[in-house]
């Protein structure tokens, strides 16, 4: 079986491990934990990792933010790949840093990569992570925060958490989605050293 793991993001050095691009963070971390590597291909670097008999396609689309449905449509289609197997990452400034929830399908929070792959598809019902980024900006201070890069102490604080995560995708794999988040989404909430 196969599966199609989006990660969100914007391509370019000056991208690179800001807020926005956790989702890029998430698959760079777990390819590079395997030894895999990306290859530039159509809409996006894609890389392939089998897990306990899954096929898992990873895509950082190279659409930018704003038009990650194409990306997401067109690898779909060339795999073969059902809608119900795909899995997409995205930053969630609704939630604390570091606080994960993977979930079933709905709104796009504002997400202009959310928004543009329902677009595309049709429909918001595909499954998605949620990675808390936090909102710690002043009133018009969104779009800066985003993308500004995490700090050396905030990279560290993330790398257990994005640990979390890729277990997260194993899991929506090979235990399907409603076990994964029995599982996980009471494990992704508490964030250790910010809970009480």
């Amino acid at each position: 079986m196969k599966y199609l793991i989006t990660g969100l993001g914007n391509i370019g050095d000056e991208y690179s491990y800001t807020r926005h691009n956790i989702g890029f963070m998430v698959l760079d971390a777990w390819a590079a934990s395997t030894g895999t590597g990306f290859n530039d291909k159509r809409y996006g670097s894609v890389a392939e990792i089998r897990h306990r008999g899954r096929i898992y396609i990873l895509l950082k689309p190279s659409t930018y933010m704003n038009l990650s449905g194409n990306a997401v449509n067109y690898w779909l289609k060339k795999e073969k790949i059902p809608v119900e197997n795909l899995l997409v990452i995205t930053d969630d400034i609704a939630l604390p840093a570091g606080s994960i929830r993977i979930r079933p399908g709905g709104g796009d929070g504002g997400h202009n990569g959310l928004s543009h792959i329902s677009a595309i598809l049709g429909h918001n019902s595909y499954a998605r992570i949620r990675f808390g980024i936090g909102n710690d900006f002043p009133p018009g201070g969104q779009v800066h925060y985003v993308l500004e890069k995490w700090s050396s102490e905030e990279i560290n604080f993330l790398k257990p958490r994005i640990e979390l995560t890729v277990n997260m995708i194993k899991s929506f794999g090979f235990a399907g989605l409603e076990l994964t988040m029995t599982r996980y989404n009471r494990e992704g909430k508490s964030i250790p050293g910010k809970d009480e």
